[in-house]
């Protein structure tokens, strides 16, 4: 071989071991930009005060991780968010449905942190009314509709069946005055719920699935709603949250509703009064969870 030969080669070489390095490079840029968008709603909620008001504004991701905000105002951006009563009841419209009609499609994701004890079955059981969240305060109890949700139900009872939840903390205390909202967020199985923990409000069961029952309910005080990365659809796992005031009716409609608590919603009122650990990455939306002070954990939950 020639010196122009060996020259050249050496060159094709180096450009090769280039272009590796830099694909190398987009692939780390997309995962975390992936991981950043995996945070679920929460940390997608960030805090805007305008003459003296506070009002959510939702941050939404774009393909190339950029975040760009869009803001809603409250009916009333200055008042407090007023922990009401709210609807008391699931809509009654939807007819009966037979499981045999029915589908339910889950998919394997392993992108992010995740706990995987399987897939749910592909029939729902149409006859789940109640599910129950025992935690160390007490329990919450929670009004389920299987004809309104039946893969979010069923998702939940196959999860609840399997022990997925027990000893998980609710990671996510987000209040007015740190976040613009007013919710608890649990499910996350690897979440730490310390304030400090970057991936806390990542995680899910290691599977996937469609929307359902978006918008038949404003998430107002006491509705229950599966919750995903800002700026996915279909993406529904095992997280899901709890709205503590009817100011969340300002949460654009994108979220599927799981359920109404009927009693043990004063639990996490005072869980709230007792504080949060606030994290800014939360309010930013660069990961982690602004979380309780006092920890509130599920011990188990039961779908009858």
């Amino acid at each position: 071989m020639s010196g122009d030969d060996r020259q050249n080669e050496e060159d094709r070489q180096k450009e090769l071991a280039r272009e590796h390095k830099e694909r190398q490079a987009q692939r780390a840029a997309a995962q975390t930009a992936k991981a950043r968008r995996n945070t679920f709603i929460g940390a997608a909620v960030a805090v805007v005060v305008v003459a003296g008001g506070i009002f959510a504004a939702t941050t939404l991701v774009d393909k190339d991780g950029a975040t760009a905000a869009g803001a809603q105002t409250s009916a009333s951006p200055s008042a407090p968010a007023s922990p009401s009563a709210g609807p008391t009841e699931l809509p009654t419209t939807t007819p009966p449905k037979k499981a045999s009609d029915i589908t339910c499609t889950y998919k394997r994701d392993t992108s992010v942190p995740h706990k995987y004890v399987g897939m749910p079955g592909k029939r729902p059981n149409l006859k789940l009314t109640t599910m129950t969240v025992r935690t160390n305060r007490g329990d919450i109890v929670i009004e389920v509709d299987p004809n309104i949700s039946p893969c979010s139900v069923n998702s939940m009872a196959f999860l609840a069946k399997k022990r997925f939840y027990e000893n998980t903390k609710c990671h996510r205390l987000a209040k007015p005055e740190t976040s613009g909202v007013f919710l608890l967020q649990c499910g996350d199985p690897q979440a730490k719920a310390d304030g400090k923990n970057p991936t806390d409000g990542q995680g899910n069961a290691g599977y996937v699935f469609g929307d359902e029952a978006v918008g038949v309910v404003p998430y107002t005080r006491g509705v229950v709603f599966l919750t995903q990365p800002a700026d996915a659809a279909g993406q529904n796992s095992s997280q899901f949250a709890i709205s503590l005031s009817d100011e969340n009716s300002q949460i654009e409609p994108a979220y599927s509703v799981l359920g109404m608590v009927k009693s043990g919603l004063e639990i996490i009122d005072k869980v709230a009064e007792e504080g949060v650990i606030v994290n800014p990455d939360d309010v930013t939306g660069d990961g982690g969870s602004t979380a309780p002070k006092n920890p509130l954990i599920i011990k188990r939950v039961i779908l009858k």
